[in-house]
């Protein structure tokens, strides 16, 4: 085994190997041949290589999404270290540990008018939990040692993205046979937070509401203990509101928001409105929970998370620095269930809408919302499920799926950008059969995704599409001009059969009803590579379609 010269490549490495964060995605480039050499050389690291950056930071996103532990990005000097951005915005919103490790030009090259070279130092200070710059030269070793323990710890502790910017002088690819220092490892506090407060005062006001609302956001599987969902569901007076993504199941809770409160009177608001929102989880896709509850708010809203708080309804009274399983572990046996009817009625006006909501479902034409449909119902059992952003996963809040899939979106800053490339690391991490759904432009804007050697192939994609960005035309604005074609929607004639034929996928096509559920019967069949399944549809009826069955439900 081959060591580089460089003390600092050295010392990283380490440091990495010491607190076991070994999964490292590498784009080429010569500043950081002291890393990829480093890394590279050593067989207890899983060395990726993934030429555009930010595929490359999206694909160690699904990776550390799945194992739940920090994963590192290596690139080269300049515009490389931007193309990072999208995801490590998307980490540090999702709670995502990832380690981005840039390497650098040398402090007096800086704005000197050499090639590849930007001001790296500090780069995502809006968007990052701690930077770490380092800089050449024995006398910082010390302080380069700290600095890295310190970023490191930091992504293992608080689960988000941190960035370590280390400069390198010429040349650069010189090796050593043996180790030339040894760092020194702090190692991180991890432990779960324990609640340094009195409970009695929130108990008091709990047991005292007869309308209390629990409204979760993204959870990764199995991140709630049984006991708690059993007990929260017995209660008449918790009305307990899910989302795809929260990945909790059970009959008493309301899995698809929309579909409930999108009929709903000011009268009716008005008999929902909680006198305490109780809320745990990560972003919450439906917009429309969240403009009721601005305009009627609780009394009390209460979040729980270790980590922090957002004011998403401005009323915001009280943060639990705990984990959701330590809170109500000591609050739920506190708590009395009250005789109320607040559940019982929204069930009732639940399994109502589920009723018109299969009438509906007999009777529209083709178009996304069948096509929607018809793939959730045919989705196999144990699978991994990822969804991109925009319509897609707005679609998939209103039909049931499988509770034996695993869900995950990129909710953090709901982009589209990274939705490929983060479906196939998680692909590649999960033990899973993976299945991503997503819309044509998010699947052209990150084609780059399937320029990728570790495709498992168990992987599945389905492209729903219609066209453009068909969502435009369900949000208000004038649809009946040429900006809207050009420059919301985006109208194009793409198919991915091409991208399909050069990245190795199977590919298979359906372009009416009639084929649709054959086709997808025989896709999601077991194959010797992966597949991909282009679903075209209608760009001009699936507003009405949609907007329609709001109205029909009722």
């Amino acid at each position: 085994m081959k060591f580089s010269n460089k003390i600092l490549s050295q010392t990283l490495v380490q440091l990495c190997l010491d607190k076991g964060i070994d999964h490292i995605i590498i784009s080429p480039g010569s500043r950081n041949a002291p890393l990829t050499i480093g890394f590279g050389e050593h067989p207890s690291f899983k060395c990726f290589s993934i030429v555009d950056e930010r595929c490359a930071a999206f694909f160690a996103l699904g990776i550390a999404q799945q194992l739940q532990k920090p994963v590192a990005v290596i690139c080269t000097s300049g515009s490389a270290l931007l193309n990072y951005y999208p995801a490590v915005a998307e980490a540090y919103y999702s709670d995502i540990p990832l380690v981005v490790i840039a390497a650098d030009r040398p402090l007096d090259r800086i704005d000197i008018g050499d090639g590849q070279t930007i001001r790296q130092q500090n780069v995502f200070e809006n968007h990052i939990l701690y930077s770490a710059n380092c800089f050449e030269g024995d006398e910082f070793q010390i302080k380069n040692e700290t600095e890295i323990n310190i970023a490191l710890n930091t992504a293992l502790e608080l689960k988000g993205p941190v960035h370590i910017n280390i400069p390198f002088s010429e040349p650069l690819y010189h090796t050593v046979e043996n180790q030339l220092v040894w760092p020194q490892n702090v190692p991180p506090h991890i432990g779960v937070k324990t609640l340094k407060e009195n409970l009695n005062p929130f108990i008091e006001k709990w047991n005292r509401s007869n309308r209390k609302m629990v409204l979760v956001g993204v959870l990764p599987p199995n991140s709630l203990e049984q006991r708690f969902l059993e007990q929260l569901a017995k209660d008449d007076s918790v009305l307990v509101l899910t989302e795809t993504t929260s990945n909790l199941h059970t009959e008493n809770f309301i899995s698809s928001i929309d579909q409930l409160i999108a009929p709903l009177s000011d009268e009716d608001f008005s008999k929902l409105q909680p006198e305490i929102l109780l809320t745990f989880g990560g972003m919450v896709v439906s917009k429309k929970i969240k403009a009721f509850l601005r305009s009627y708010s609780p009394k009390e809203h209460w979040h729980v998370d270790s980590k922090k708080a957002y004011d998403t309804f401005f009323v915001l009274k009280h943060h639990f620095k705990t984990s959701i399983n330590s809170f109500f572990a000591e609050f739920l046996p506190k708590t009395l269930p009250l005789k109320t009817d607040y559940r019982n009625q929204w069930l009732a006006i639940k399994n109502h809408r589920l009723q018109r909501h299969n009438i509906y479902e007999s009777e529209i034409p083709y178009s996304d919302f069948m096509v929607f449909s018809e793939i959730f119902k045919w989705l196999p059992k144990n699978i991994q499920l990822q969804l991109s952003n925009s319509a897609t996963i707005r679609y998939a809040q209103l039909f049931d799926i499988d509770t034996s899939a695993e869900v995950f979106c990129n909710r953090g800053t709901s982009g589209i950008d990274g939705s490929t490339s983060t479906a196939v690391g998680a692909g590649y991490a999960s033990k899973l059969p993976t299945v991503f759904i997503t819309g044509d432009l998010s699947f052209f804007y990150d084609s780059n995704a399937l320029w990728n050697n570790y495709i498992p192939k168990n992987f599945k994609i389905i492209v729903v599409n219609n066209g453009g960005g068909g969502i435009f035309r369900i949000l208000p604005g004038e649809k009946d001009t040429h900006l809207f074609d050009t420059y919301f929607e985006t109208k194009h004639s793409l198919s991915a059969k091409k991208l399909s034929e050069m990245y190795g996928f199977e590919y298979e096509s359906i372009h009416s009803k009639e084929d649709l559920r054959i086709t997808l019967e025989n896709f999601f069949s077991i194959s010797e590579k992966p597949a991909l399944l282009e679903i075209f549809t209608p760009s001009t009826v699936n507003d009405k379609v949609l907007l329609d069955y709001f109205k029909f439900i009722l």
